[in-house]
């Protein structure tokens, strides 16, 4: 099934996946400006004979590949963008791009699909369907699975199954995470503002004091996790932002709240939702104070489809072999691959990326972060043969 020769080719481009990964590296752009980024992206893919679509969900690229025959489309999906971090690597191809870095490694995905890319053109007389390629901007503020699926991506023609990676420098080098079920959690924001009656802190008692109800209410928040929600179910709720007041004697007149919620279970998340709403309510009243509680569902869980995980599986079987293939504990961490996820089949897995040998330990998000670049060429070719696997399926039957 040209396994062997997929793992030959994304071999011999090793150098050249290396060369196009710093390129992307040297110059990050943020989240709906991945202007050159994409222009590079649209470039390449041309060359290798795709039909490719630009400004897709603003900035996104979305490249097919018609195969000999009629068959499934399966895609792939790459993110883009970088982040506003000011790079303290010292590697020779560093951000040229001051105050962005791709501390995400956006980069190496790319990488990773453009490497695919080429593979699978070299094999587009023998397969059956199609192949469609998402390079997709702006994942890093939750906002660009929508716009691409909003713009069509998923559609013309209609995608079956998808897979995407993210480099995970917790996982060895030549090593991969793949894991059915629940990987990420789902991703919800809450916002409070908590309404008192403000004045001098010297005389508390003639005042409302929202601050004090704030505290109380973010207090007794933590007692939905540690006492409502079943322990072997995993949830989080946690503030990040608390603002009010200008002086140290003065109690203002307002308090605003902002924070997260992760969850992975949909029942438990709307268990959540209403059991804080009432937590909120009750505690603002029972100190006086008048509060607006608003909740925001931003993304769901991703959940790997059984067929789509079989299909990685196998396929990282051929690539990283029995030994290189490991479970993952699933992140309470969000991504908007899941978006693809409610529509069609779908697959996420973690690229092992991590060597302590080249100081590659730093997390996700870091100044700091560096990769193995020695994973580019197994990321491509797991890509490539997920692919491949997935159109001769028998019967092409991936749902």
């Amino acid at each position: 099934m040209y396994v062997d020769e997929i793992i030959k080719l994304s071999k011999n481009l090793s150098e050249e996946l290396k060369h196009l990964r710093r390129d992307f590296h040297q110059y990050p752009e943020l989240s709906f400006k991945e202007f050159e980024t994409a222009k590079k992206i649209a470039d390449y893919m041309r060359e290798l004979g795709y039909e490719v679509k630009e400004n897709v969900g603003k900035t996104g690229v979305v490249a097919l590949l018609r195969c000999t025959s009629n068959g499934p489309t399966v895609a792939l999906r790459a993110d883009m963008d970088a982040l506003p971090v000011n790079e303290m690597t010292d590697l020779p191809y560093a951000s040229k791009n001051d105050g962005v870095m791709h501390a995400c490694g956006h980069d190496l995905h790319v990488t990773c699909a453009l490497g695919a890319a080429k593979i699978l053109a070299s094999f587009k007389d023998n397969l059956q369907g199609n192949i469609k390629i998402l390079f997709q901007p702006a994942e890093e503020i939750n906002m660009g699975a929508k716009a691409m699926i909003d713009d069509g991506a998923l559609e013309d023609p209609e995608i079956s199954m998808i897979f995407g990676l993210h480099n995970n420098p917790e996982i060895p080098v030549g090593k991969v995470g793949i894991k059915e079920g629940p990987l990420m959690a789902a991703v919800d924001s809450t916002f409070l503002s908590v309404k008192g009656r403000g004045g001098h802190a010297a005389y508390p008692h003639r005042v409302i004091d929202p601050i004090v109800c704030a505290s109380s209410i973010v207090m007794n928040l933590q007692t939905i996790v540690s006492r409502s929600v079943d322990p072997q179910k995993a949830a989080v709720i946690s503030f990040g932002s608390i603002n009010g007041g200008m002086a140290n004697n003065v109690i203002p007149d307002e308090v605003k709240l902002a924070g997260t919620v992760r969850t992975f279970d949909e029942k438990l998340r709307n268990k959540i939702e209403s059991l804080m709403k009432r937590t909120v309510e009750h505690t603002a009243s029972s100190l006086g104070c008048e509060v607006e509680f608003n909740y925001r569902r931003d993304l769901p869980p991703v959940i790997n489809h059984p067929n789509a995980t079989e299909i990685v599986t196998k396929a990282a079987l051929e690539v990283f072999g029995k030994d290189g293939i490991v479970e993952p504990i699933p992140s309470m961490g969000g991504e908007d691959f899941a978006l693809y996820q409610k529509i069609v089949p779908g697959c996420y897995f973690w690229l092992g990326v991590g060597n302590p040998d080249i100081d590659a330990i730093h997390p996700w998000h870091s100044p700091h972060f560096k990769a193995d670049e020695d994973s580019l060429w197994r990321g491509a070719a797991l890509f490539a043969v997920s692919v491949v696997i997935a159109l001769k399926k028998p019967g092409n039957q991936l749902q």
